[in-house]
């Protein structure tokens, strides 16, 4: 039975990928002209087709009814007592549910698992769980694995819904009906936000179903829609559980791959693995970002607000809607926050600081001209690639996006979890402050970053360097980039890991403290140096040991318990200052050092 019952998900399927309808012919002007006819949402539609297409199409609805044949032909053979209840969604039960979990049966546990768990086995309180976040996070994986944890008896009474585009609410609700009819107590419901009517009618879980003793889990990829519902129909009646962020020690101790480069170059899915994960990384090219960016954060945000309100939430966002344009404007404004961080890197540490550098370095082992890096104009440079940038900008943009589009489409995405302002403090100004904006997947920042790199060192001003130096001027620049994303990886960390401290960048008329902790509590604070550097030399904390810096630092944040150098080599002490490995560092993060 069990080898039916496949062939019959197998089956459906298949003929859930087909057209509906059928091939309409007409004679026009002498001219026979075919439209593929259907019938949706109580509506018929039409669509012409050329001959070609119209034959492919054909084939394509043959096939179909081939199919339903099949299924049809094929659900005669069961027994009479497994058609019984027959359910209107995908729901998986039994033998079958078993072997959708053991999927993942040999993959290792993200640290929110224990929070399922923890929510799975409580007593019953009438709130559903929201498991929610960005695509390709393990949102499905931890469904997978929290079903294997379960014992024999709660096992027996756990079902999986696979909510697919075509379902509603009313579908759901008899489906599980009938599950809690049957003595069901643990219902999974995955992509529960493809429903149109879920955000206006997800109190429904918990008022109902929740409240008569079944412990509810709803997944799904659209995590605003979550957070509208959480808002008002599940207001007070849900735990929220998120995995958009993943933090180092989850790349390293999950999917196996050490180091802090590669979680810069690749980290923020759980999409990687085997021996050769980076070929397969989400992040992997400029291609596989940008499919990325635009069906997991924007079509994300454009389809949750479409649905919230009856579509009347869209505020400044609605002129970009009713063009089509709000898919591309919210993939804009994310490369565009890359690409602002990108060439701040380009103007700040290479041009500013390593362009000489780098010459001198150069011209060490190079039968190049000695005189040809030292003719680039900084000045010209730095003009040149913010004009490029702009051009850049504007030839991917349709319609204008304004200020207002900026703010609201920037709101959504912290909502998202994917990016994350980290305050700048200054003295001795103390009334003022700026923002770092942190993407928390920091493979979609290099991989942009990367792109633009390339796309930037076409300039003219470059094309006068042979291509091998202009190979180690990118790379270069990738270096500063890294090194500034490590910063700024440590900061965010370590921001989420001490919610009850202050986590801050901490500038100075000359210099700055790229990290402070400071503990409002106990009026003392943490000082940190963050450097990319494998090597440690004194030059890296002198800031740490500069007198005058610590006594402004005191006054305003307490007394200094600690000064740290992380950085990429071994842990070790250099006097008053303690070297830090950034991985050691990121891995104990939440114990006390």
């Amino acid at each position: 039975m069990d080898n039916l019952q496949e062939k019959i998900a197998q089956l459906e399927k298949e003929i859930e990928k087909l057209p509906h309808g059928y091939i309409s012919r007409k004679t026009i002007n002498g001219k026979i002209r075919q439209y593929h006819q259907w019938t949706e949402n109580g509506k018929k539609k039409s669509k012409y087709l050329n001959n070609d297409d119209a034959t492919i199409m054909a084939e394509l609805i043959e096939k179909r009814r081939e199919l339903q044949q099949e299924l049809k032909e094929t659900k005669a053979l069961l027994p009479k007592s497994s058609i019984s209840p027959v359910f209107q969604t995908d729901v998986l039960t039994g033998d079958t549910l078993k072997r959708f979990a053991l999927r993942s049966a040999n993959l290792k546990s993200r640290s929110c698992l224990q929070k399922l768990q923890t929510f799975l086995n409580g007593d019953t309180d009438s709130r559903v769980l929201i498991l929610y976040g960005l695509r390709r996070t393990g949102k499905t994986t931890l469904i997978q694995q929290s079903i294997l944890s379960m014992n024999t008896k709660q096992f027996n009474k756990a079902a999986f819904i696979q909510v697919k585009q075509k379902d509603t609410l009313y579908t759901v609700n008899q489906d599980l009906k009938k599950l809690l009819n049957q003595g069901f107590r643990y219902v999974f419901i995955d992509e529960v936000t493809l429903m149109e009517d879920f955000i206006e009618g997800a109190a429904l879980f918990s008022d109902i179903y929740a409240a008569c003793g079944m412990k509810i889990v709803l997944s799904g990829t659209d995590s605003l829609g979550f957070l509208f519902s959480a808002d008002e129909q599940l207001y007070d009646r849900c735990e929220m559980l998120h995995t958009t962020f993943i933090p180092y020690r989850e790349f390293e101790s999950v999917l196996g791959i050490h180091g802090i480069d590669e979680y810069i170059r690749y980290g923020g899915t759980m999409s990687l693995g085997g021996v050769h994960y980076n070929e397969h990384s989400t992040f992997s090219s400029k291609k596989s970002t940008d499919e990325y960016v635009d069906s997991a954060i924007a079509k994300n945000i454009q389809h949750s607000l479409k649905y919230y309100q009856d579509a009347g939430h869209f505020r400044h966002l609605q002129s970009l809607y009713d063009k089509k344009e709000l898919t591309s404007a919210i993939n804009r404004i994310v490369e565009d926050i890359n690409h602002r961080f990108t060439i701040d890197v380009l103007v700040r540490d290479f041009i500013s600081h390593d362009l000489g550098l780098s010459a001198r370095n150069l011209r060490k082992d190079s039968n190049q001209p000695t005189d040809v890096l030292d003719n680039i104009d900084k000045d010209k440079l730095t003009a040149n690639l913010k004009k490029a940038l702009e051009i850049l900008n504007k030839n991917e943009q349709n319609v204008k996006i304004e200020e207002a589009h900026k703010i609201e489409i920037k709101e959504y995405l912290d909502l998202l979890d994917l990016t994350v302002d980290i305050p700048v403090e200054t003295l001795p100004v103390v009334n003022e402050k700026i923002y770092l904006t942190v993407i928390s997947q920091p493979g979609l920042r290099y991989a942009q970053a990367n792109a633009l790199i390339t796309q930037l060192m076409k300039d003219a001003i470059f094309q006068n360097i042979s291509g091998i130096e202009r190979k180690r001027i990118i790379d270069r620049i990738l270096d500063d980039i890294k090194g500034r994303m490590m910063e700024e990886i440590v900061l965010l960390e370590t921001k989420k890991a001490y919610p009850k401290k202050e986590v801050f960048k901490l500038t100075f008329a000359v210099g700055e403290f790229d990290m402070v902790i400071f503990d409002p509590e106990q009026v003392s604070c943490e000082i940190f140096e963050i450097k990319h550097s494998s090597v440690a030399v004194p030059q890296q904390y002198r800031h740490l040991i500069d007198w005058q810096k610590c006594k402004d630092t005191e006054f305003r944040y307490g007394t200094i318990t600690s000064k740290y150098v992380i950085y990429r080599g071994k842990s070790k002490i250099d006097g008053e200052v303690k070297y830090l490995n950034v991985e050691e560092y990121l891995n104990g993060l939440g114990k006390d050092r």
